[in-house]
């Protein structure tokens, strides 16, 4: 694979490195998300708890939980990270 560069030598950006397509991105993800949250309304539901017929109650319940999750990897890693050199330490307590 070769890197592709300009006529200066110098390397182009990449298509997801450029400001303009990151926003792009990110208002198609709001708009799909937006979507689906509104589509909740337009088909029956046979929910098994009540809290389900909530409008939108899946899309809100995926949310909290995904935010849950990066708090909880977040207060993992807390406890589980080692030091930068942890492997490369010599084991001398032999």
């Amino acid at each position: 694979m070769s890197d592709h560069h300009d006529n200066n030598g110098q390397q182009e950006t990449g298509w997801f490195e450029k400001k303009r397509n990151v926003r792009k991105i990110i208002w198609a993800l709001v708009i799909i998300c937006v979507g689906l949250f509104f589509a909740d309304g337009l088909y029956h539901k046979h929910p098994y708890f009540a809290a389900e017929n909530i409008f939108g109650f899946y899309a809100i319940y995926g949310f909290v939980m995904c935010v849950g999750l990066v708090l909880g990897a977040k207060w993992m890693r807390t406890i589980l990270m080692r030091d930068e050199d942890y492997y490369d330490k010599d084991d001398n307590n032999d």
